[in-house]
């Protein structure tokens, strides 16, 4: 060995949270057809969406 020790990164600090939503099921099945056609990973597609949707959202009375 060469006498460096292993340096990691505690989970969390590369600016994402895990955390856990309720999807309806023809919604998941939409957002896995659209991630096959795109090559892009189902978290992917919804940090893209959620991204555009936030950007773009006006709130209204």
């Amino acid at each position: 060995m060469n006498g460096e020790s292993l340096k990691i990164k505690k989970r969390g600090e590369d600016g994402n949270r895990l955390i856990s939503v309720r999807i309806r099921e023809d919604i998941l099945s939409e957002l896995d057809n659209i991630s096959k056609e795109s090559n892009h990973s189902r978290n992917e597609l919804i940090n893209i969406i959620l991204e555009y949707g936030i950007k773009n959202l006006e709130i209204t009375q």
